[in-house]
This record gives C-alpha cells, structure tokens and sequence, in this order.
C-alpha cells in the first residue's frame, strides 16, 4: 500500500513539501498506462503461450492495465475527473520502472497530443499556418487554456521565453534524478512543436525535488 501522505525528503534532506491536488482529468493516467502498454508490448508476433507468460511478467500488458485504460477512456467520455491521489500512487509505481525516465517521457508527448485534439482545427493550426502576426497570438492563447486546463499549469510570456510553472506536478517525486518531471517537459514540448511549430529545448529550471516550492519550465518562444 503506497503511503502517498508521507512527504518525501528533497536531495538536500530537506523535506519536500506533500503533493496534493484536486481532481486531475483522465487523459493523464490514460497517457501513462498507454505509454507503458506500449514500453512492454513486444515488436515481434509471439505464439499464445509466450504472451501469456509475458502478460504475467510485464505490467503493461496485465489485465489490469487493459481495465484501467477501459476505465479512464470512459472517464474522458463522460468528462469525469480522476482523484489526485489515484494519479499519484499510479506515477510512483511507473517511477519504480528502470525504464522510467523513457516511460514518462512518452506519456508526456502522448498527454499533450490527446490534450491539443480537444481544440478546433482552426485554432489549433493557427501557429503553424497562419501569418506569425496573425497565427502566434492565437497558439499562445491555446497553449495557456490547454496548460490551465489539463496540467494545472500557468504559462507566462517573458520576451522571447514562455514560463510553465505548476504548483503540484503529480509525478515530481515519482523517480529518481526528477525523471517524473519528464512527464511535464515532454508534454511542453510537444505542445509547443503542434502549436506553434517550435521545436527547441526545454530547461527545468525549478524543481519541487530540489527543495522549490513548484516546479518551472522553460522554453524559447522562437521558432528554429
């Protein structure tokens, strides 16, 4: 039983301050699992026998994680929002993973490509098709609604920079080395490329397991 109350201590030894949050949407946990679904599904067909030993052997392929997927895919249907402590005690199994950091990653960019689909096709090719006078204001506006509404996160304008800060990243503790705030940077990242067609570095400049109180990125706002 994952004890999620309990506050883990930061690299410094100092105590991190608890995650808690509200109710998260359904795409984050659905992300996760189909992000470890497909880490474990093997690239080779395999005889019956064999997937079914693989399927006791990996968690991505359990029958579990094929419910949980059901389940969070109804959950988005019906617009039904996750408890927090649910995703939370989902992202810290995941960053028991040797593959965490991998796993993370790719939820991420598959997050914030399920988050984007929910805008209009107008807006959301707007940064990318349109003039940049016209077209970028319009893929900012998005980026902020898509990061307050399924990250909780605040994004920022300073000159040619946007500053995503999130007060309680569910997955800040999740692994070692902060490899559960790939989940956030990736997701950033991604939404950034499809929006606005930046495609750049992301630099984690605060971090809740280096003792901050929240955890900031940062990206240039600059097209490459």
């Amino acid at each position: 039983m994952i004890d999620n109350s309990a506050p883990r201590a930061t690299p410094h030894g100092a105590p991190a301050l608890p995650l808690v949050g509200g109710p998260l949407d359904a795409r984050l946990p659905l992300a996760l699992l189909e992000a470890v679904k497909l880490i474990d599904t093997p690239e080779a067909e395999l005889d019956a026998e064999l997937v079914h030993e693989l399927r006791n052997k990996r968690f991505g392929l359990s029958d579990t994680v094929y419910q949980q997927i059901r389940r969070y895919s109804e959950n988005i249907k019906r617009q039904q929002r996750v408890p927090f402590d649910e995703v939370l005690a989902l992202s810290r199994l995941i960053g028991r993973r040797p593959d965490a950091d991998i796993a993370f990653r790719e939820a991420g960019r598959r997050w914030a490509r399920s988050a984007i689909a929910t805008v209009g096709a107008t807006q959301r090719n707007a940064g990318t098709s349109m003039p940049a006078l016209i077209g970028r204001p319009i893929a900012l506006r998005v980026l902020r609604r898509v990061f307050k509404r399924f990250m909780d996160g605040i994004l920022v304008r300073n000159g040619t920079a946007l500053l995503l800060d999130v007060r309680a990243p569910v997955s800040a503790d999740a692994a070692p080395r902060a490899a559960g705030c790939g989940l956030y940077e990736a997701a950033f990242r991604e939404a950034l490329h499809v929006l606005a067609g930046v495609d750049g570095a992301v630099e984690h400049v605060m971090c809740r397991s280096r003792g901050d109180s929240h955890c900031q990125w940062r990206a240039d706002w600059r097209r490459h």
